[in-house]
């Protein structure tokens, strides 16, 4: 349903974007997980057509966005992260706009707006303000002006952002609906969020690919890894090098330790194993008497982090190029 290839976006010599390359199939929920910064943003204003590309192609229903934009767009409902929103009309009065303007025929504007109400849950606030809503609210009439026209696919750009707990689990509950009708694409930087909801995760980094897979098979391969910390003497400055003989070592890291003379130091394995008689047998070889040691399994948290941490640049440049974009197209 959507198809990118090899998407990117330039802003002089910085690639907010840079080759992406992903599916999600009908009826598929997945989610566009990223540091703020890393290029979630001018993805989606890529595929909706909101901006150009500098190179790739990014095709809804077969339709390609950028050669065939107004078919493309009429199978999109977009929810930027801040909603269009005309805050002097109330909740019926700007969905009978956007229908309006998304081409619902009259006679059938009123039966289509008070649908996506109910569905959204904004039925009860229809005549009110929406200056005078609370943000969860403001955030469902944006979700209703989305889904005015039924389009196919649904886009959603951080649709908790800046809700509170209980309206992020009643947003959460909204998007799971969407799936048995729509092919929902959404965008957060919330682990948590993303394998709540969805059936499929892309981690970006730096505007790049560096995950494509299932929450499930993403959970199954950190769970191949564990880490280890071990606190020891280390007089000699020998833990480090007695450390690196081991086998199934991948990393290690030294960190603060407040017992004088001693060293703790993190160690990440390359396979689901229980390195601590290995270890605690080796450093004990070595003189170095083992204090205390820990281990644990890695997160989905954790394997975020360690994708997406690493030189990551900053949000303001992203945001940048966007305002250039913008500039441009004036």
């Amino acid at each position: 349903m959507i198809e990118i290839k090899n998407l990117t976006k330039r802003y002089g010599a910085h690639a907010a974007v840079d080759g992406l390359t992903f599916t999600v199939e009908k009826g598929e929920i997945c989610g566009l997980l990223g540091p703020n910064g890393a290029g979630k943003s001018t993805t989606m204003n890529m595929i909706t057509g909101y901006i150009s590309a500098t190179d790739g192609t990014a095709s809804v229903d077969g339709l390609d966005i950028f050669d065939e934009p107004q078919k493309a767009r009429a199978k999109i409902g977009y929810l930027p992260e801040i909603p269009p929103l005309y805050t002097d009309m109330t909740p019926y009065e700007y969905l009978i706009f956007v229908a309006e303007l998304k081409g619902v025929k009259r006679a059938e504007r009123h039966d289509e707006v008070e649908r996506v109400m109910e569905k959204t849950g904004v039925s009860d606030v229809a005549e009110r303000l929406i200056k005078n809503l609370s943000k969860g609210y403001r955030q469902r009439v944006g979700f209703a002006g989305a889904l005015v026209g039924n389009p196919e696919v649904i886009i959603l750009d951080e649709p908790t952002v800046g809700l509170d707990p209980k309206q992020i689990i009643e947003m959460r509950e909204l998007i799971k609906t969407l799936a048995s009708d729509h092919t929902v694409l959404l965008s957060s930087h919330i682990m948590q969020e993303i394998s709540a909801v969805c059936d499929k995760v892309v981690i970006i980094s730096k505007g790049k690919l560096v995950a494509y897979d299932t929450p499930e098979n993403l959970s199954a391969d950190t769970q191949r890894k564990r880490t280890l910390k071990v606190t020891a003497l280390d007089t000699q400055g020998e833990v480090n090098s007695v450390l690196k003989q081991l086998k199934d070592v991948e990393n290690i890291e030294l960190l603060p330790c407040e017992e004088e003379g001693a060293v703790t130091a993190e160690i990440t394995t390359t396979e689901d194993k229980d390195l601590r008689a290995e270890v605690s047998s080796a450093l004990s070889k070595a003189g170095c008497a083992v204090l205390s040691m820990k281990t644990e399994v890695l997160s989905l948290e954790d394997v975020f982090l360690a994708l997406t941490s690493e030189n990551q640049p900053e949000a303001s440049e992203e945001i940048q190029g966007e305002k250039q974009e913008e500039e441009a197209q004036k």
